[in-house]
């Protein structure tokens, strides 16, 4: 019987950074050699996806949260925003001194406050995760692999969703009721020293819908779909699929609502989900 797994990218695949756990790569090739499909389920841009990730081999990837899904050369599903809506998010974040991301299928586009921002958080990041990498005995984290490009240079028509960096603790829920039902607000998972940080989509457009897409596409049943992840934009993910599975890195609340916890991503995470379900 052939089953299909969905699995996030980052703080899954990939440990916030660049690091992926040996036993990763290996266990989805496994388990497609086993005849099962294994889908990336990534909010990230499918332009922006670590190269390290790609090589492992998918059979498909949903990204940017939901708002396209490919497989091979091949766009099965875009939903990208209207723009109008995304010319009201800038407006509101314009409004609020809030830096932030526009991403399309193929980038990622950054607001002129966005570069110092997460250039101070990156270097705060790896020097606080050096020590712990080499206590650990894994490698040192890599330079980001690809900089975002100048919001000038986006098409308005073309984004699927915002990532946004806020100086405020409370952005999350007061532009959820400020934008209003239109659109998805939720916590995003850059761990910030201080402040806030989320994802905007169109409502009705997440990980969730997506799945439920690409699996009548494929003439396969959520019964027999597995689903990995570990961030607030997996829970429409979780509750699609038959198997879903929260990281052992995942915050309680998304392991309750998952049900099933696997080990952290650099505690064999993945590899130990798929042992578990079957699927090696």
């Amino acid at each position: 019987m052939t089953r299909i797994a969905f699995v996030d990218v980052d703080g899954t695949i990939l440990e916030h950074g660049s690091v992926i756990a040996d036993s990763t790569g290996p266990a989805i090739r496994r388990a497609r050699e086993n005849g099962h499909l294994v889908w990336l389920s990534t909010g990230r841009s499918a332009g922006d996806i670590h190269p390290d990730v790609l090589a492992i081999g998918f059979d498909g990837a949903i990204t940017n949260g939901g708002a396209y899904a490919t497989r091979g050369d091949e766009l099965v599903l875009e939903h990208p925003m209207p723009r109008a809506d995304v010319e009201e998010l800038e407006r509101y974040f314009q409004a609020h001194g809030i830096h932030y991301f526009l991403q399309t299928h193929d980038g990622v586009f950054a607001s002129p406050g966005m570069g110092p921002v997460m250039t101070q958080y990156r270097r705060e990041r790896h020097a606080r995760r050096a020590a712990e990498l080499e206590a650990e005995g894994l490698p040192p984290e890599q330079p980001l692999w690809r900089e975002p490009r100048p919001i000038a240079d986006v098409d308005r028509d073309v984004v699927a969703k915002a990532v946004f960096v806020s100086p405020s603790a409370d952005t999350v829920a007061h532009a959820a009721e400020a934008l209003g039902a239109g659109f998805h607000v939720i916590p995003g998972s850059i761990p910030l020293p201080g402040g806030s940080n989320g994802e905007i989509g169109q409502a009705g457009v997440t990980k969730g819908s997506a799945i439920t897409e690409v699996l009548a596409l494929l003439g396969l049943s959520a019964a027999d779909a597995v689903g990995i992840g570990d961030s607030w934009n997996d829970v429409e993910m979780f509750e699609v699929v038959g198997s879903p599975v929260a990281m052992g890195n995942a915050v309680p609340e998304l392991q309750r609502l998952a049900g099933r916890v696997t080990t952290a991503v650099l505690d064999d995470g993945v590899h130990n989900a798929f042992v578990e379900l079957g699927l090696i």
